[in-house]
């Protein structure tokens, strides 16, 4: 039994010299280098396994490639290797890389795109190897077999959960996926998969979101009609409520759809997401949300550091296309979770956490898992947000 040792607790800030965010940016990524390192060679002689979290129990917590969340630490492994240039690093990427290489197969759910693109579309873009481009072509064409032309989306699931008779489930989470669709459809010149993606993100526009901008988790469509059936929450603290990492996803997945296709309602979109988001009475101080933005016990309610690093990824995308008043509003609240995630509040000191960088994630708060806890993806997309801003803010690169 591995032995974990905590050490991430919120303390109460002091007057200290501000940190410029160059220093705390390169001292982050170098520190989480040395962490996914250590966390690679911990599972090294556990083949067909990935990080996942740390048990109720306390112990270190891995998946099956097959779970949702195979591709994270394999695609932050590449970050931090175009980062840093360390050969240990790349040599490690590519291994946990090929233990997820047989989902491009997969066709029974949606997560394809989380598996695939983030481990081999990291690992393309970085190396431009064509071995990995040709898995993300088969990927993409398994995606596309979820794809129902009558209800005009990507089916989520294929199941429902307990009480629930939905019928052709689609979740906000899968705006995700739509990025490998889009990215394929130019590579390998199939507008299909386009056609697809932009169907299933004008479908989510039209029925997953409330007047305020706030978002359903789940929308289930009659397979027949195309009709929305059922509206509501199988992650959030109620079906009305509006769950974070939700909200999260939402801003993210049209963010990249403007960047992908520059559609101007998907601009507009992200945008009133993002005003939702960020002008809600409910946000921290330091901009890391409760885990439902509706949660009974606010202020007392547990932080998702997971929904604080997608929304921080998301908007320093999101600056580089809008006026420069709110790219400095977006790019302003980007850095103070940057600091917040960066600080001993959520970051765990090198050698605890069972290696993860990140703690007090929460990832099904309704269902008892992984409350409080570290998440393989919200390290990931604390690294990308990290990465952008140094590229995108410090050094003034263009998002492509």
């Amino acid at each position: 039994m591995l032995s974990i040792v905590f050490n991430c607790s919120f303390v109460a800030s002091a007057k200290r010299p501000v940190v410029s965010m160059s220093k705390i940016i390169s001292q982050a990524l170098d520190t989480a280098a040395l962490q996914s390192i250590r966390m690679a060679e911990s599972l090294q002689a556990r083949p067909g396994l990935l990080p996942k979290s740390i048990t109720k129990d306390g112990e270190f917590e891995t998946s099956k490639t097959s779970w949702w969340t195979s591709g994270f630490f394999p695609g932050q492994l590449w970050y931090l290797y175009a980062y840093t240039k360390n050969s240990t690093l790349k040599y490690w990427a590519n291994e946990y890389t090929q233990r997820v290489r047989q989902q491009m197969y997969t066709k029974n759910n949606h997560d394809v795109g989380f598996m695939i693109f983030c481990s081999f579309g990291n690992a393309y873009k970085v190396t431009g190897d064509p071995a990995y481009k040709m898995v993300i072509d088969t990927a993409a064409q398994s995606l596309s077999t979820r794809f129902l032309p009558a209800v005009g989306a990507i089916r989520s699931w294929d199941f429902s959960y307990p009480g629930k008779n939905w019928q052709y489930p689609v979740i906000i989470d899968n705006m995700m996926n739509l990025e490998m669709l889009m990215w394929a459809s130019r590579a390998f010149h199939k507008d299909e998969f386009a056609k697809i993606a932009i169907s299933h993100a004008n479908k989510t526009m039209a029925n997953h979101f409330r007047p305020d901008f706030s978002c359903y988790h789940v929308v289930s469509y009659n397979a027949t009609t195309g009709e929305p059936e059922w509206k509501g929450n199988a992650q959030g603290y109620g079906d009305s409520s509006s769950w974070a990492r939700g909200q999260a996803w939402a801003l993210y997945g049209y963010t990249m759809m403007y960047r992908e296709t520059k559609k101007p309602e998907y601009l507009k979109q992200a945008k009133n997401i993002a005003h939702f988001i960020l002008s809600n009475p409910h946000l921290p101080a330091d901009k890391i949300p409760y885990w439902d933005f509706n949660a009974s016990d606010i202020p007392h309610a547990y932080r998702d550091a997971s929904a604080g690093a997608i929304i921080c990824s998301a908007l320093i995308d999101l600056s580089q296309y809008v006026s420069k008043k709110l790219a400095s509003q977006y790019l302003g609240v980007a850095e103070t979770q940057l600091r917040a995630l960066s600080s001993p509040n959520y970051r765990a000191k090198l050698g605890t956490n069972a290696n993860f960088l990140l703690c007090h994630g929460v990832g099904n708060m309704p269902n008892n898992t992984e409350v409080d806890k570290p998440l393989t993806y919200a390290d990931y997309y604390y690294i990308e947000a990290l990465i952008r801003y140094n590229q995108y803010v410090l050094h003034k690169k263009i998002i492509e």
